[in-house]
């Protein structure tokens, strides 16, 4: 139920931060009372996630996270670029991270990642018809792909080695076709 009541229209913003992934700015709104308070928001162009699956196993990389300072498990996944198709991007990444091709991708859903604070969203896509071939990852990243099953992409969830929405998201997706033979309920 969309509510617009509560909007909260913009006085003024103020640019602190602008860098090559991400910007930020603090913005002055008005409250639905009439008063006025600052919401700091990051901008960003949008991401895609793929959920890959070839022999029943789910295709992850394992890479480095310095924001949570530890390794991560996830789905390959990347940021868009300016004017980039959100399928053709999603084909770009599960190919540069991890070699594999696709036939095609289908959308499963859309998200945004954090709402609070941050425009990100994530659109979230089965990769079809896959065929192995040779990683190329961004010069700057340094990651291991493996093939893992549900049981296991559970179970790393409740060990901690997956914390991220995405992967979540497409854990959860998959074990739904599995049950109904579709990624949507």
């Amino acid at each position: 139920m969309a509510n617009d009541k509560y909007e909260e229209p913009t006085v003024r913003t103020e640019p602190i931060f602008q860098g090559k992934v991400i910007s930020l700015q603090v913005d002055t709104v008005r409250l639905p009372n009439g008063e006025t308070a600052t919401r700091e928001v990051v901008k960003h162009p949008g991401a895609v996630g793929v959920l890959a699956i070839r022999d029943d196993r789910m295709i992850v990389v394992e890479q480095y996270r310095k924001a949570l300072g530890r390794s991560q498990v996830e789905i390959p996944a990347g940021k868009l670029e300016p004017g980039e198709d959100t399928a053709e991007a999603a084909k770009r990444e599960l190919e540069e991270e991890t070699g594999y091709r696709c036939e095609g991708v289908k959308l499963v859903c859309s998200f945004y990642t954090s709402p609070g604070f941050a425009d990100e969203i994530l659109h979230l896509y089965v990769a079809e018809g896959l065929t192995e071939g040779s990683a190329n990852p961004d010069e700057d990243e340094f990651l291991d792909c493996e093939a893992i099953t549900l049981e296991t992409a559970k179970r790393y969830i409740a060990e901690g080695r997956i914390r991220d929405a995405k992967t979540i998201a497409a854990v959860y997706a998959w074990q739904l076709f599995r049950l109904t033979g579709s990624y949507a309920p």
